[in-house]
């Protein structure tokens, strides 16, 4: 029933919300930090809308690109790739002028023990970036570990929930903000903050991580009682759509799903669509880091894929023997450490 073909054209078909958006966007779009998890499906997604809408706008992915799978599918569809390092001051001043900007560049795993490089990666490149396009559009990645653990039975943060970051991720993700919220003051670059939470790409996500740990017949851990998260297909077209949403001052926006999902509730899910017997461990906390969505719902409307259906596709998933990109997103560290 999978395949990475068929996941890969579900992530990157776009909506009618999306198409009538990208054809109000101006000018050409340029993905910096394209290779990652999410930047091959969101570029490819971006040259559909463009090419559907009737548009004649260039979509350009810029990255290392350490995954061949990757550079295939971008450009085997018609998305131009620039591949080099964003932190060779020389290269990043070689790539094109452009209106549009989707900054996805960021470090987080590996952080202990090499603090320095997460530091310049996630703070550092963007000072250049910044100065670099300070005339453009440009979509900020983020991420909800710049807001402090909150009670589970809240509403979860909001966007006027004051950043307390817990770790030196967290700490530089916000560094991250600051950095582009500063060109939004100083040159009046309109700016757009997205505060994702667990994006999920069956190939890997918290959804991943929980049916693995237990088709390797491992205790979950609980000590994250709940989470958020969104289908990757949804949260790739509200960073798309974020393009005509930015602001100066900057604007800041959760980018998450609705729901408020048990990871107890998760892994009985997944157990029984796995036919596996599941296990925890650990302590339920009575908080945890969560989102809400309120605004990004508002503004951009509902997600199409419920978690019911993400659990479901997640099992099929790996009983159909699916690709893993082997990483994990850690969801139940308490300690910021990454």
């Amino acid at each position: 029933m999978w395949n990475e073909a068929r996941l890969d054209e579900m992530l990157t078909t776009p909506s009618q919300r999306l198409l009538e958006d990208v054809a109000k966007i101006k000018g050409d779009i340029m993905i910096l930090g394209a290779g990652g998890k999410m930047g091959p499906t969101l570029s490819l997604l971006a040259k559909k809308a463009v090419d559907q809408a009737g548009g004649n706008q260039k979509v350009i992915a810029v990255s290392r690109f350490t995954d061949p799978i990757a550079v295939k599918l971008l450009n085997d569809n018609g998305v131009d790739t620039i591949p080099g390092d964003l932190t060779d001051r020389e290269f990043l001043n070689s790539l094109p002028e452009v209106d549009n900007i989707i900054y996805m560049v960021g470090r987080k795993f590996g952080t202990g023990g090499q603090e320095h490089l997460t530091w310049a990666m996630n703070v550092g490149l963007p000072v250049n970036v910044a100065e670099r396009f300070n005339s453009s559009n440009i979509v900020v990645f983020s991420s909800g570990n710049v807001y402090p653990m909150v009670p589970i039975h809240s509403s979860g943060a909001d966007e006027q929930v004051a950043p307390l970051p817990n770790g030196e991720y967290g700490m530089s993700s916000l560094g991250r903000e600051r950095i582009f919220e500063n060109a939004s003051h100083r040159w009046n670059t309109p700016v757009f903050i997205y505060r994702l939470n667990f994006a999920i790409d069956l190939r890997y996500g918290v959804l991943y991580d929980i049916a693995s740990t237990i088709m390797a017949g491992e205790p979950v851990s609980i000590s994250m009682p709940v989470f958020n998260c969104i289908w990757q297909g949804d949260a790739n077209e509200m960073a798309i759509r974020a393009l005509l949403h930015t602001g100066s001052p900057a604007t800041i926006m959760n980018i998450t799903g609705p729901e408020t999902v048990s990871t107890r509730y998760a892994a009985e899910e997944l157990g029984r669509l796995l036919g596996k017997e599941v296990t925890f461990e650990g302590e339920e906390s009575e908080t945890a880091f969560l989102n809400n969505s309120a605004l990004a719902m508002k503004t951009f409307g509902y997600p199409t894929v419920p978690i019911k259906t993400m659990l479901e596709w997640q099992a099929e998933w790996i009983l159909s023997g699916g690709r893993a990109l082997n990483k994990p997103t850690h969801f139940e560290e308490r300690k910021g450490k990454y």
